[in-house]
């Protein structure tokens, strides 16, 4: 894959990141619980808690979306191969990395990951 290509779903990746956690910022805000210990002790302590927080209020498919998010970022910063199914190592179809830029595999292999014949 290009660099531009590779940029371009790089940005996708990081908006939807960004998106996640602006909605977990305005669930905070909603319902009073940012800042409701008063003041932290240091910089340390209120990111660790930021990012605890972070993770307990995502729902399950979330957590699970921001989790492939940073191994498709990850991927494309060090190791290469972002596009590529982890399991056939085929082409993932730009398609469906327009729709789900954080897929792991090609449509065949996800099928048959969804049903359990593949992890």
């Amino acid at each position: 894959m290009d660099k531009k290509t590779l940029k371009h779903f790089e940005k996708l990746l990081l908006d939807k990141r960004a998106e996640l956690q602006s909605a977990y910022r305005d669930k905070l805000s909603r319902s009073g619980d940012a800042g409701a210990d008063g003041a932290l002790d240091s910089a340390d302590e209120a990111s660790a808690n930021y990012n605890k927080e972070f993770w307990y209020s995502l729902s399950d498919a979330d957590r699970k979306v921001m989790r492939r998010i940073d191994e498709a970022l990850r991927v494309i910063a060090t190791e290469g191969g972002y596009g590529e199914c982890v399991h056939c190592g085929k082409p993932i179809q730009r398609k469906r990395l327009e729709a789900v830029p954080w897929a792991r595999h090609c449509l065949e292999c996800q099928d048959l990951q969804e049903r359990g014949l593949i992890e």
